[in-house]
């Protein structure tokens, strides 16, 4: 019985598959390999596939003119892989006569007699009137995937009447996530890239003084777990939502495993979300590697983007306009005022007065017909510069062309 039991473990030692390796050492991986009567190979590993990750294609494009194609990591992000925004409240000191003034910030005060109570400073009775402290509000981002003991970046932004953090540091500052945990702590020199510079008759600025950052000031206290690792759907989320894009992602990846795995594993939900299932024996860190690396041609909706305030007009690439006669005019209206001054008869008893005279004169410029038609973006904008207007008349065409329902993009107003 016992001989048999040994039988059968030695049978189930010389068949283990290749993929049980991992993790071995190499002289463990050799003698694996030659009980199994061949070379070592690891399921994980594809030569091709590192292959096409770092290659380059240098040769002209196969795409429609117009069209762009990009990585997938470069239009679409893995949902657990998202970052957290952490916020605190603290000081900056070392200013130059440049922070809060105590009485407009009576907060400011407060903050720092407990910090000095904090580290065993008695504070009791009189008032601080010194200017060289000032009362932020600290802000990061929390990457995902960071483990305790790194390092991020922080911003720095004056809550009082500060006129400038230059040449301060800030103080031990907790940052916090919205479930009220500490997650980071930041302290350091700041960085301003703006200046304030003042007079007794003019004063300066340029940028923003009374805002900054700390590179690497913060240092993670807390992980947030990650669930990467034990996850075996993993979901893309497309940075601009769009159905086919969505689907045009799926098709890339299932392409992709049908070659690598011998079996399709993407799955399109929505206008933004793909599932994909990690095939067994791939790590989900190798297996994003290989998707997020796939090229595909991406698509996105014909729009007309309008900031008024800046006059900026950004049209798409699949912007078209039906056939349309536009006229531009600009309508002035010019009001002059001469008075006059009218005098009375010698030797008569009348006063001299004011007579008041107006003259308006009434213009209308660019009162040309011109044939507008867009079958592609070049001829849409040489159709709109031959009507030659400035960047407010071509909005005001475009919203009119808009309302007659011969522009077929979305029209969006900033």
């Amino acid at each position: 019985m016992m001989r048999a039991a040994i039988l059968s473990l030695a049978v189930l030692a010389a068949l283990q598959p290749a993929a049980w390796a991992d993790g071995l050492s190499k002289k463990a991986k050799g003698e694996l390999a030659a009980r199994a009567g061949g070379a070592f190979v690891d399921a994980e590993y594809d030569p091709e596939t590192v292959a096409r990750l770092f290659d380059e294609t240098s040769g002209p494009s196969n795409l429609p003119p117009g069209r762009t194609a990009s990585r997938i990591k470069d239009i679409a992000m893995v949902q657990s892989a998202r970052d957290n925004q952490l916020i605190g409240y603290g000081l900056v000191i070392g200013l130059q006569g440049t922070g809060d003034g105590m009485r407009n910030s009576p907060f400011t005060e407060q903050s720092v007699r407990a910090m000095l109570q904090n580290l065993g400073i008695a504070t009791e009775g009189g008032q601080t009137r010194a200017k060289n402290v000032a009362a932020v509000i600290v802000t990061a981002n929390l990457p995902a995937f960071v483990q305790s003991g790194s390092r991020i970046d922080v911003t720095v932004s004056s809550l009082g009447d500060a006129t400038s953090l230059a040449g301060g540091t800030l103080v031990m500052t907790p940052l916090r996530a919205p479930d009220g945990e500490i997650y980071a702590v930041a302290q350091g020199p700041m960085f301003v890239s703006g200046f304030s510079a003042q007079g007794e008759a003019e004063s300066l600025t340029q940028g923003v003084p009374t805002a900054g950052r700390v590179p690497n000031g913060a240092i993670v206290e807390r992980e947030i777990p990650a669930k990467l690792k034990d996850s075996q759907i993993v979901t893309l989320q497309l940075r601009n939502a769009d159905f086919t894009t969505a689907v045009k992602v799926t098709d890339v990846i299932n392409g992709f495993a049908a070659s690598r795995f011998g079996k399709r594993v993407a799955a399109e939900q929505d206008a933004r979300t793909i599932s994909v299932r990690k095939p067994d024996g791939i790590s989900a860190a190798r297996f994003i590697a290989e998707l997020e690396n796939l090229i595909v041609e991406t698509d996105m909706p014909a729009k007309v983007v309008v900031d008024e305030k800046t006059g900026t007009i950004v049209i798409g690439q699949d912007v078209k306009i039906s056939r349309v006669a536009v006229s531009y005019g600009k309508l002035t209206v010019r009001i002059t005022e001469t008075p006059e001054v009218s005098q009375p008869a010698p030797f008569s008893k009348g006063e001299t007065t004011e007579v008041p005279g107006t003259v308006i004169d009434a213009y209308q410029e660019g009162t040309n017909v011109a044939l507008v038609e867009g079958p592609n973006l070049e001829t849409l904008v040489n159709g709109l510069n031959r009507i030659g207007v400035k960047p407010d008349g071509i909005i005001a065409i475009l919203q009119g062309i808009k309302s007659a329902g011969a522009l077929q993009a979305e029209l969006v107003l900033q």
